[in-house]
C-alpha cells in the first residue's frame, strides 16, 4: 500500500511539473473550471435526488383529502437524526450557508474543508427530506465550493486562483439546480463579489455551462419551474407592479427580522436537544396545519405559477374550505407569515439548509396573494405573472442581489417578456430594504464583525487582512519592579523606542516611551532609585488579537500613533506598525487587481 501511495504521489508531482512547463495558468484554470463544473453539478443533482427519494419514502401513502398525523413528527425526527450524525458520526458541524463561503473567500483565502462537502450533502438531504422548511441551494453551493477548494489546494493554486475556483464551484451548483447558467454567473459576481474581468468571467461561464449540462443529463428537459406566459402585462398594470415591489420589500424586511429574532430565541437554550425538541415540535405543528410548508416547497411555487391554489388545502385540516375565496386569502396570509418562522426554526434547531428556496416560495405566494386581492376589488391582473415577478422582488430584497433576482427568474421561467415588471419589482423591493438594512442577510453578521463590507474593493482588502499575521514581536518587554538601570540595559539591546511593561502573568499594564525618559537616562543617580513603575504610561489605544482590521485602520486614521500594542485577553502579544499595515494593504491591492 505504501509503495502504491508513493507511486501515486510521484506521478502527481510529475504531472504538476509537466503542467507548469507546458500549460499556462490561464488555460489550466479553464480546464479546472470544466472539472469543477462537472463535480459541482453532480453534487447538486445528488442532493436533489436524495431529497426527492426521502420525501417520496415518507409521504407516498398520504391521501390529499386528509391530514396525516406523521407530519407532526417528521421534522423532529429529521432534526434528531442530523444531530446524532453530526455529534457521533461526523463529529463536525456542517457549514452550509453562503455566508460560510463568503467568510472563506475573504478571511481564509478560499479554503474550505473537503469534509464539509459530504457532511452538508447528507445532513441537508435528511433535513429537507424529513420536511425541514429550508432550501438546497446554499448547501449545494457550499458543498461544491468545498470540492473547489480541495482541487485548488491539490494543485497548489494561488489565493486569487483558489477564490476563483471556489466561486466557479458555487456558480456551477446554482446553474445545475436551476438550469440557469447566466443567472449562476451573475450570482457569483453579485454575491461572492468577484471582480468583473475576463480572467474571472470566462471560467465562471464554463463551469456554469458544464453544471447546467450535467443537470440536463440527469433530469432531461424537466425544468424547475414550468411557467408559460398566459397574457402579457399592459402598461396600465405597471403601477400595480410597484405596489407588488413594495409588498416584497416589506416582507423581505419581515423575513430578515424573523431571522434575527429566531437566533436570539434559540440562543436562550443551553442544550442542543432542547433546541431540537422545541424547534421540531413547533415546526411539526405548523406543517401539520399547513402541509404546504413541508420541505423546499417547489411544488407550491409551480402551483402559484400556474394560478392554482389547491395546494393550500391538500392534506390539511381545512380541506373542506378549499372553495371559499376568503379562506384562500386567510390561508395565503398565514402561509406567508409562518414560512419565515418555519425556515429559521429549522436552521436554529440544528437543521442544515439554505434560504434560497424559502425566498422563492414566499415570493410566489406573495405575488399570488396580491393578485387575488386586486382581482377581488375589480382590477383584473394575471396571478401567475405576479407570482413570478414577486420571486425576483424577494430575492432582491433579502439577498441584496437585484440582478440575480431578475436574471434567475427570467431564465428559469422563460419569462423575458416580463423583464420590465421584473426590473420594477426588484428595484422597488431593493430600495425599500436598503433604506432599513445596510447589508444583505448573507453578510449581516459578517459585516457586524468587520469581516465583510460589500463590493468596495479597498474595504474588502482591509477585511481580508488579519491582525495576527502582521504582529511585530521585537519590542522588548520589561517588568514594573525593574529599575531604571534594568530598563537602560533593555534599551541598549532594542532597536525600538517603545517598551511594553508587563506583570508576572505577561499582562500588559503600560508602555514606556524613549522620548519621555531621555532627560533622565543619562543621570546615573536615578539608575537604582527609580523604577519602571514610575515611568510607564497607560496606552491610549490597545488592539485585541481578534479585532477586525477595519478597527485598526480607523484608530491609525484618528490618532497620530505609529505603533499600537496588541493583547490577547489582556496578555501582551506584540505591536502593530502603521507602516507594516499599509505595506500589507498595498500588496494585497496589487495581488487582487486585474491581471
Amino acid at each position: 500500500m505504501q509503495s502504491l501511495n508513493s507511486q501515486i504521489k510521484k506521478f502527481f508531482h510529475a504531472f504538476i511539473y509537466w503542467r507548469l512547463t507546458h500549460v499556462s495558468d490561464r488555460n489550466f484554470l479553464l480546464i479546472l473550471s470544466v472539472v469543477i463544473g462537472l463535480a459541482s453539478g453532480l453534487v447538486a443533482v445528488l442532493i436533489k435526488n436524495s431529497v426527492h427519494f426521502v420525501q417520496w419514502l415518507l409521504t407516498f401513502f398520504f391521501v390529499p383529502e386528509y391530514q396525516n398525523i406523521l407530519l407532526l413528527f417528521y421534522p423532529l425526527a429529521g432534526l434528531f437524526i442530523v444531530f446524532l450524525l453530526t455529534k457521533f458520526v461526523f463529529r463536525k458541524k456542517a457549514q452550509p450557508e453562503i455566508s460560510d463561503v463568503l467568510f472563506a473567500i475573504h478571511r481564509k483565502n478560499g479554503i474550505l474543508p473537503l469534509s464539509n462537502t459530504w457532511i452538508t450533502m447528507i445532513t441537508s438531504a435528511i433535513t429537507v427530506g424529513f420536511g425541514g422548511s429550508v432550501g438546497l441551494e446554499g448547501p449545494s453551493a457550499t458543498s461544491g465550493a468545498g470540492m473547489g477548494s480541495f482541487i485548488a489546494k491539490l494543485f497548489h493554486l494561488s489565493k486569487k486562483q483558489t477564490i476563483l475556483i471556489v466561486s466557479c464551484a458555487g456558480s456551477a451548483a446554482i446553474a445545475s439546480l436551476f438550469k440557469a447558467p447566466i443567472a449562476a454567473v451573475v450570482f457569483a459576481l453579485e454575491i461572492f463579489m468577484l471582480d468583473l474581468n475576463l480572467s474571472s468571467v470566462l471560467p465562471l461561464l464554463i463551469s456554469a455551462v458544464v453544471g447546467t449540462i450535467t443537470s440536463y443529463l440527469f433530469f432531461g428537459q424537466d425544468v424547475l419551474y414550468d411557467f408559460r406566459i398566459i397574457s402579457l402585462p399592459q402598461w396600465n398594470e405597471l403601477p400595480f407592479f410597484i405596489i407588488l415591489g413594495a409588498f416584497t420589500g416589506l416582507f423581505s424586511i419581515y423575513f430578515i427580522r424573523i431571522k434575527r429574532w429566531s437566533s436570539k430565541l434559540f440562543n436562550k437554550f443551553s442544550s442542543s436537544l432542547h433546541k431540537i425538541l422545541f424547534g421540531g415540535t413547533i415546526i411539526g405543528l405548523m406543517i401539520f396545519l399547513m402541509p404546504a410548508l413541508f420541505g423546499e416547497g417547489y411544488r407550491t411555487v409551480n402551483s402559484c405559477l400556474h394560478g392554482d391554489y389547491s395546494f393550500l388545502f391538500a392534506k390539511s385540516p381545512f380541506y373542506a374550505y378549499r372553495e371559499n375565496i376568503y379562506a384562500v386569502l386567510i390561508m395565503f396570509l398565514a402561509l406567508i407569515v409562518l414560512k419565515s418562522f418555519v425556515t429559521f426554526f429549522t436552521i436554529e434547531a440544528g437543521g442544515i439548509g439554505g434560504i434560497f428556496a424559502p425566498i422563492l416560495f414566499l415570493g410566489s405566494c406573495i405575488g399570488f396573494f396580491v393578485a387575488i386581492i386586486l382581482n377581488l376589488i375589480g382590477i383584473p391582473v394575471e396571478a401567475s405573472n405576479f407570482a413570478m415577478v414577486a420571486m425576483a422582488g424577494m430575492l432582491s430584497g433579502v439577498m441584496f442581489a437585484p440582478l440575480t433576482g431578475i436574471f434567475l427568474i427570467a431564465e428559469v421561467t422563460h419569462g423575458y417578456d416580463l423583464i420590465i415588471p421584473l426590473m420594477i419589482v426588484s428595484a422597488t423591493s431593493y430600495a425599500i430594504v436598503r433604506s432599513t438594512f445596510r447589508y444583505s442577510i448573507f453578510m449581516q453578521h459578517l459585516a457586524e464583525k468587520g469581516i465583510l463590507f460589500g463590493h468596495h474593493k479597498g474595504k474588502n482588502v482591509v477585511a481580508s487582512m488579519n491582525v495576527a499575521q502582521l504582529i511585530e514581536t521585537n519590542f522588548l518587554p520589561i517588568k514594573p519592579d525593574n529599575s531604571l538601570r534594568d530598563l537602560i540595559s533593555v534599551i541598549a539591546k532594542s532597536k525600538r523606542n517603545i517598551y511594553p511593561v508587563v506583570d508576572e502573568n505577561n499582562m500588559l499594564i503600560g508602555l514606556v516611551y524613549l522620548d519621555h525618559i531621555k532627560h533622565i537616562i543619562f543621570n546615573d543617580k536615578f539608575y537604582d532609585t527609580m523604577k519602571v513603575s514610575d515611568l510607564y504610561v497607560m496606552p491610549e489605544n490597545v488592539i485585541q488579537l481578534n479585532d477586525p482590521m477595519s478597527k485598526v485602520m480607523k484608530i491609525f486614521q484618528k490618532t497620530d500613533a505609529y505603533n499600537l500594542p496588541v493583547v490577547d485577553r489582556g496578555k501582551y502579544v506584540g505591536f502593530l506598525s502603521k507602516a507594516t499595515v499599509m505595506s500589507a494593504f498595498q500588496q494585497k491591492v496589487y495581488h487582487q487587481s486585474d491581471e
